[in-house]
């Protein structure tokens, strides 16, 4: 889950790092008024994404006329496909120089990964592409957290302001980080003012999603992924489902498994219309499940893909064909199923669908997007 600006920038606060004076408006005159308040300001439109600046999504206002003005022309334009619907308000700052800071889930070090460049205001992507020299990076050890003398030795000889002054800011950080159980937390530009202050200029936070559950206080402020109707259909039924642009509906047994068959898809020509993972409990769902992937007009073949180790392919099988029986669809079915119960599970589909299973998944792969091609060329 991403949070815009204004609602990530508390968690910043409350661990000690300081943020421009601010207030959230919803329409000009409401961007006025705090301009009014805090004087020379900052104006910048609230979206989940990053290249605002380059959107003309953030202007700056010398007095209260001003920012009503850019306020009225940033509500209500579109970045990212994010329509903005409130502005913050911040008071300039006198900047000396920009740095970025970052701590994010590492999938290299397992475990978090703080980052520290003495450039900042620009996208770090490019930077580590074009000059990776210029970022620091650190891995840190999740048992023993952030270490300031390990972390003081590895950041470059040169730095914009009193190591110690840095390191106590990282530290914060990463207490924070780890506090919000977040994915990402990134200060971009982190600005070292005119009279020595270190301050956040932005905030981006991503909250780990498996921890939203136990986190409800913090992600009540932050902003829902974009789902399609049938994906809001899938969250109400406990499914993991995304919808896709394909003709192949895809129905397989674990997200590795289901991965692996929507890559064999593109691979030999077809393209997926859904990730739906039906594994482990979920199997028992196989009619809610079923019904959803044919929801989409797109699909012209459904392809079943199940490997069983501790679960039985002959049950995840069962739940299938009764679904299949009972709602008839009306475009061709292909299956490939090993592992734990393959055998029943062959006999079950040759019996009660007439139909065979592909011994080899690529030649069921083949299959369904031979027929997903020819019912589209018919349509």
């Amino acid at each position: 889950m991403d949070f815009e600006e204004h609602a990530a920038k508390p968690v910043l606060r409350a661990a000690g790092i300081a943020t421009p004076d601010s207030g959230l408006a919803t329409t000009p005159e409401a961007a006025a008024e705090i301009a009014q308040r805090i004087g020379p300001c900052v104006v910048k439109a609230q979206v989940p994404t990053g290249k605002r600046g380059k959107a003309g999504g953030i202007k700056l206002a010398a007095n209260a006329d001003e920012a009503r003005a850019h306020a009225a022309s940033i509500l209500g334009m579109s970045i990212a496909g994010h329509v903005v619907g409130r502005v913050l308000v911040e008071a300039q700052v006198p900047i000396a120089t920009e740095m970025y800071a970052a701590v994010l889930n590492d999938p290299v070090s397992k475990g978090p990964l703080l980052l520290f460049s003495a450039e900042g205001g620009m996208d770090i992507e490019e930077l580590a592409a074009t000059r990776p020299d210029a970022l620091t990076s650190i891995p840190i050890d999740i048992r023993h957290g952030f270490k300031s003398t390990e972390v003081a030795a590895r950041l470059p000889d040169e730095l914009p302001c009193p190591r110690d002054q840095l390191v106590a800011l990282l530290g914060q950080l990463y207490q924070a980080y780890a506090a919000s159980d977040a994915e990402l937390l990134e200060i971009n530009p982190l600005v070292l003012t005119k009279d020595g202050r270190l301050v956040a200029l932005d905030c981006k936070l991503t909250l780990d999603d498996s921890a939203i559950p136990r986190r409800q206080d913090l992600a009540a402020y932050g902003t829902p992924d974009k789902v399609t109707a049938l994906e809001a259909r899938g969250k109400e039924l406990g499914l993991k489902f995304i919808e896709l642009e394909g003709q192949v509906g895809v129905l397989a047994n674990g997200a590795g498994l289901t991965m692996t068959t929507m890559d064999a898809v593109r691979h030999f020509g077809g393209a997926p219309s859904n990730f739906l993972e039906i594994g482990g409990e979920s199997y028992t769902k196989a009619k809610p499940a079923l019904e959803l992937v044919l929801s989409n007009p797109e699909v012209k073949a459904l392809l079943v893909n199940f490997c069983g180790a501790f679960a039985r392919t002959d049950v995840m099988a069962e739940g299938v064909i009764s679904a299949w029986s009972e709602l008839k669809p009306d475009l061709p079915i292909f299956f490939t199923i090993h592992g734990t119960g393959e055998d029943e599970a062959i006999a079950m589909v040759r019996e009660r669908l007439g139909i065979e299973p592909y011994d080899l998944m690529d030649d069921a792969v083949k299959a369904a997007v031979a027929a997903a091609n020819k019912g589209s060329a018919r349509t």
